[in-house]
């Protein structure tokens, strides 16, 4: 996992968040992201941002797939009788 930087946006968001959304944000990390927080090379605000914009990608790329799986699973209609 490549660790980018936060982009304004995400900053934004990850300031605005409450404590308990802080908490909830910081413990749903993996990969590198901990431990750059750890070692001091991020900031918590930048680790936030950072998450928060992978989570908005990995649920747009879910929602895409989804919408590819229900477009298989749909039943075709029959023909209608002339």
């Amino acid at each position: 996992m490549k660790i980018k930087t936060p982009s304004e946006e995400f900053l934004a968001k990850a300031a605005r968040l409450s404590a308990k959304e802080t908490e909830r944000t910081l413990s749903r990390m993996a990969g590198k992201l901990p431990r750059r927080l750890e070692k001091e090379k991020l900031t918590t605000l930048e680790a936030l941002a950072i998450q928060l914009e992978l989570e908005a990608e990995m649920l747009t790329d879910w929602r895409e797939r989804m919408t590819e799986i229900s477009a298989k699973n749909k039943p075709e209609k029959p023909a209608e009788p002339a």
